[in-house]
């Protein structure tokens, strides 16, 4: 039997080639993927989001270990999709128009799929109307957008404007991330609320959407 610690371990180490191995070997083995998602590949990112906080791991070492993350649910997630998984809610991301940073946001994204949530990228310079359009057509509970520029922060308010005029601003949460933003900045533009980086913006999704 696949020992999931084993997986949650080589997740944290950042060990992209035995993550994908011990992910094959586990599903070979018959284990739930919901199982293999929730106490391997979700654990291991848990512990280091949690370090991440304590500032004992960095930036480049949480990306390391999100991509070894990748990988792991790159294979699970055709199995986790025949097996009937649970997904919790939908949230889109995005850096919004004029900025291409995308560190935060995708790491956003990897900790909610470890979460059970269906995250839609929409990657980096994404206009308002994009926003919309994706909100508009499917089940979206949130739309999280990222910037790190002073100039393109202001157009965060743009969207929640535009999503406003679409009349669609009350059927989800907003919230926006990025270390040059404030709680105060996340207020005045009408956002429901403000992450200064992605492992923290992934905690606040969850609190938003429980």
């Amino acid at each position: 039997m696949v020992d999931l610690k084993q997986i949650a371990e080589k997740v944290i180490e950042g060990d992209s080639s035995n993550v994908a191995a011990l992910v094959k070997t586990a599903l070979a083995k018959g284990i739930n993927p919901q199982k293999i998602l929730d106490e391997g590949l979700g654990a291991g990112m848990a512990v280091v989001g949690q370090r991440f906080k304590a500032d004992e791991m960095f930036i480049p070492e949480v990306l390391t270990s999100a991509n070894a993350m990748v990988e792991g649910t790159g294979i699970l997630e055709p199995a986790f999709a025949s097996s009937g998984g649970k997904t919790l809610a939908t949230v889109v991301l995005g850096t919004v128009k004029g900025d291409i940073h995308d560190v935060g946001k995708n790491i956003v994204a990897i900790m909610l799929k470890a979460a059970g949530f269906k995250a839609l990228d929409l990657g980096v310079d994404v206009p308002a109307e994009k926003f919309v359009e994706v909100v508009k057509a499917g089940e979206v509970s949130l739309v999280g957008m990222s910037a790190l520029l002073t100039t393109t922060a202001p157009y965060m308010g743009t969207v929640i404007q535009a999503l406003k005029e679409a009349n669609v601003r009350d059927k989800v949460k907003v919230i926006v991330g990025g270390a040059i933003l404030t709680p105060a900045f996340a207020q005045q533009i009408g956002a429901d609320a403000y992450a200064p980086d992605g492992i923290a913006a992934a905690e606040k999704v969850k609190d938003l959407l429980a």
